[in-house]
């Protein structure tokens, strides 16, 4: 594909500290790394996770400490199923930015995938005292309740995600199936 062309263009174009997207230098680090950072997710979007995770290492050599990048990192090593250097990069963001809410959430994420659902809960109320509103840390929650098998709980969370938004699909699909099994469970 196209973008995979553009990715190990950009790979292999860190030439005398400066980037060529596209066949252009960049002029300053902040523009080369936001260019870097689209065909990095243009990358994971198609999939082409290691030309992504390469381009996230660019960007970091830059900047270290960017957080957006860090993240972004977190969820491609997320998306191919490597957990725990997933986590590590999630850490790395909040270390810089305690209370950065995706690298919270996805960390959080990470942590239910990996069926490590009190630590996954812990990031998630974590979330909820950054953002009072968050609906997405709400139904995680409401998730991480209901695999350790507490319905009740996990179906208020779904309630509290639905206040807030409505039209949450997440949380609306997730509060059926648990209140299926509540009545299940109590037949």
């Amino acid at each position: 594909m196209i973008h995979q062309q553009l990715c190990k263009q950009l790979i292999v174009s860190d030439t005398k500290n400066q980037f060529i997207i596209d066949k252009k230098p960049s002029k300053s680090v902040s523009s080369s790394i936001d260019k870097i950072l689209v065909q990095a997710f243009e990358c994971a979007e198609d999939e082409n996770y290691s030309d992504a995770l390469r381009l996230y290492d660019l960007a970091l050599k830059k900047e270290p400490n960017n957080v957006g990048v860090l993240v972004d990192k977190g969820a491609t090593l997320q998306n191919m199923g490597k957990f725990k250097l997933a986590i590590t990069y999630y850490d790395k963001a909040l270390l810089v930015s305690p209370d950065h809410l995706d690298a919270l959430l996805n960390k959080g994420a990470t942590l239910h995938s990996d069926q490590k659902y009190l630590e996954a809960i812990d990031c998630y109320d974590r979330a909820m005292n950054v953002d009072k509103k968050s609906a997405i840390a709400l139904a995680y929650k409401g998730l991480s309740l209901g695999e350790m098998g507490e319905l009740e709980d996990a179906i208020k969370h779904f309630k509290k995600a639905l206040d807030i938004d409505k039209y949450y699909e997440l949380a609306n699909v997730s509060k059926g199936l648990a209140q299926e099994l509540l009545k299940d469970l109590q037949k």
